[in-house]
Formats: C-alpha cells, sequence, structure tokens
C-alpha cells in the first residue's frame, strides 16, 4: 500500500506540472483563462486526451505531434516530472501535514515564475498575488519563525533592492522586489538573507559564464527571477539547517 500510495502523490505532481506547462504558455498571451484545448503550435491540431498523460505520452509519442511530427519541448515532461518530484519530496519530507502541501504550492508557484521570466522577461503579478496566501499560512506551519521575524523579512530584502533601483535604474525588475518582499515574509528574515545569498552565488555565476562566452553584454538586463526562486525553494526546505551550518563555521 505504502508504493501505490507514494505513486498517487507522485501522479498528482505531475499533473500539477502538467497544468503548470499551460499556466506557463497562456498567462504570458493572456489566454490563460480560454477553455480551448491544448493543441498542436506547429499544425493546430487539437491534442487527443490519451496523448496528454503528464510524462508518459511524451515518450510514447518520442517527442514529437502525432499528426505533424513536429518535435515537442522537452520542457514539458521536465515540468511534470519536477511537479512530480517535488510532491513526493515534500511529503516525505514533512509527512501528511501543512507544511507538505504549503511547500509543494510554493514551489510550483517559484518553478512557474522562473519559466514565464526565462520566456518573457517578466514576472506577473497574479503570481506574485497567489503566494501571498502561502506566505500568510506559513504562520501555522513553521511556527518556529515568528511574525515579527517575518515582517522584518517583508523589507529586508525588498527595501535595500528597490533603493538600489532608484538609484541605479533597471538594476533590478519591479517583479523581483515584489517577490522578495512576499518570499520575505514567508521565510522570515534569516532565511531570506540565505535566499538572496544562494541567488546572488547562482545568479552571479550564471551571469559571469553569460559574459565569458559572449552571450550577453556588460550592462544588458539578465534575469534574476530564476535565481531568486532557486534561494528561495531552496532555503524554504533547507533555511534553518543552512543558517545553523554557517553559525557552526563561525563559532
Amino acid at each position: 500500500m505504502t508504493a501505490v500510495i507514494w505513486i498517487w502523490i507522485a501522479a498528482f505532481g505531475a499533473c500539477i506540472g502538467s497544468f503548470l506547462n499551460v499556466v506557463i504558455a497562456r498567462l504570458p498571451k493572456g489566454g490563460f483563462l480560454s477553455k480551448a484545448r491544448s493543441c498542436c503550435p506547429e499544425c493546430g491540431r487539437t491534442i487527443r486526451w490519451f496523448d496528454l498523460i503528464p510524462v508518459v505520452s511524451f515518450f510514447i509519442l518520442k517527442g514529437r505531434c502525432r499528426d505533424c511530427k513536429a518535435r515537442i519541448s522537452p520542457r514539458y515532461p521536465i515540468v511534470e516530472g519536477a511537479g512530480a518530484l517535488a510532491a513526493v519530496f515534500c511529503f516525505w519530507m514533512y509527512g501528511l501535514e501543512l507544511r507538505a502541501g504549503l511547500a509543494f504550492g510554493v514551489l510550483m508557484l517559484l518553478l512557474t515564475i522562473s519559466l514565464i521570466d526565462l520566456d518573457t522577461v517578466e514576472i506577473p503579478d497574479c503570481l506574485i498575488i497567489a503566494l501571498i496566501p502561502f506566505a500568510a499560512a506559513a504562520a501555522f506551519g513553521w511556527q518556529d519563525i515568528t511574525v515579527t521575524e517575518r515582517a522584518i523579512g517583508f523589507f529586508a530584502i525588498s527595501l535595500p533592492m528597490l533603493l538600489i533601483t532608484l538609484a541605479v535604474s533597471g538594476a533590478f525588475g519591479g517583479g523581483d522586489i515584489k517577490l522578495m518582499a512576499v518570499s520575505g515574509f514567508l521565510l522570515g528574515w534569516k532565511s531570506a538573507l540565505a535566499a538572496l545569498f544562494i541567488a546572488l552565488l547562482f545568479g552571479g555565476g550564471y551571469a559571469i559564464f553569460l559574459m565569458a562566452s559572449g552571450r550577453r553584454g556588460r550592462g544588458e538586463h539578465m534575469v534574476f527571477g530564476p535565481a531568486l526562486c532557486l534561494g528561495i525553494s531552496a532555503s524554504l526546505l533547507f533555511g534553518s539547517e543552512m543558517i545553523d551550518f554557517y553559525l557552526h563555521l563561525l563559532m
């Protein structure tokens, strides 16, 4: 029975990932609420229901449209697989508790934000708003973080980012600032700082790689949202452990 439960949890996560693929594709175009069924972007044919099984259908079709044989982006099964892994990991880590559902929901929203930011260099406000209920509910899921710490976290990163942007135009996007404000309340100021550190580490490293490879020039805008989402995800799941490890190094 245990194996069956984990399979169902993974299947649930994969289905959520499949839904996120629709959000990622349609939200930037303003058609998220459209009732139109999924169709091939090349030939326009409606995708059959049995070709919409998360992850599995991609491999059955060998990564191509059943009708026109156009290639299907591997992003689709990757996002679906990420949903399955996230669901299994969250419920393995927290069990059948409120924190498992909250962590899974936050991770899925952050994944959506990351991919839309990569595609459009913009973070939709509606996704930031969708994070607010999770941030509020986190006060009940992670009671070791006080409301005061969460309130400080709301401003600890977002306010300096705003001031830097006012001083240096385009330093950070408005979506990045709002994301860190909500996430600061979600995490508390200590874990929010850890999230920023991770974001700067990976985001800075990626920026150096892009400039060294000639793909970006100095002064060109680079998306920072995915790096922030990575840092927030790591801090949400392992924030206390990371802080304890860092303090141990200092002692």
